[in-house]
């Protein structure tokens, strides 16, 4: 879908992850897909068992992990924070972890997930 206005007048911006504007193929398979709308952008991770954040994503951008909300459709994921305190999500739960973050997949089955970053305003 483009740009529209609804029947009120107001702004609506919809777009499909299937058909994302960007996406990143991880080097062991994993796939995340992105889509901006007007105030956020909004993420879709398909992650691997055995996907590692510092080992999958860090090493191919070079760049630090970022602050990240998210939500757990299926699958499992440990997060370790920059203390190095892990705590285990799974389906149905939002998470929000501070930069300088890891995260794994754990289990044999993929972890599909959500996540959402605000745009500042222009």
């Amino acid at each position: 879908m483009q740009d529209g206005e609804g029947p009120t007048g107001l702004g609506i911006i919809a777009k499909s992850l299937a058909e994302s504007e960007k996406s990143r193929t991880f080097i062991d398979g994993s796939a995340r897909s992105i889509v901006r709308l007007r105030s956020a952008v909004v993420g879709l991770g398909t992650y691997q068992p055995g996907w590692k954040w510092s080992l999958h994503a860090g090493s191919q951008t070079g760049k630090p992990s970022q602050n990240h909300v998210g939500y757990i459709i299926s699958g499992k994921m440990v997060v370790q924070d920059a203390s190095g305190f892990e705590q285990e999500i799974g389906p149905g739960e939002a998470v929000e972890v501070m930069p300088g973050h890891d995260a794994w997949v754990v289990g044999n089955a993929p972890c599909i997930a959500l996540d959402f970053a605000h745009l500042p305003s222009s």
